[in-house]
């Protein structure tokens, strides 16, 4: 028995270009258990490259990738390298860590 996706995520910046460039599409639609999961876990689970990951976006709220994640969530990773004054627009600079801050 197959188990239905129940969540909707998405891959921007260079996390978008390497899913195209592996000929996968820059969403998934993936099952979340009713205990959820890390952001950590679900990168992996979509074999993202951790070190081109700077957070992820649940719910429209930047998190850490330790944020547990629900099924249903609207889920976005995000990119390392973000320029400095979008960090601000997208409330990201109080939750993600850039090199050199």
């Amino acid at each position: 028995m197959s188990i239905a996706p129940n969540t909707k995520v998405r891959m921007f910046g260079s996390l978008h270009t390497i899913r195209r460039r592996r000929g996968q599409e820059p969403f998934a639609e993936l099952y979340i258990p009713a205990e959820g999961c890390t952001g950590l876990d679900l990168a992996k689970e979509l074999d993202l490259p951790l070190d081109k990951i700077e957070g992820v976006f649940i719910n429209n709220f930047a998190r850490s990738l330790e944020e547990l994640i629900q099924p249903g969530d609207r889920v976005a990773f995000i990119s390392t390298g973000v320029p400095g004054p979008h960090r601000y627009s997208l409330s990201t600079h109080s939750v993600f860590k850039c090199s050199g801050e």
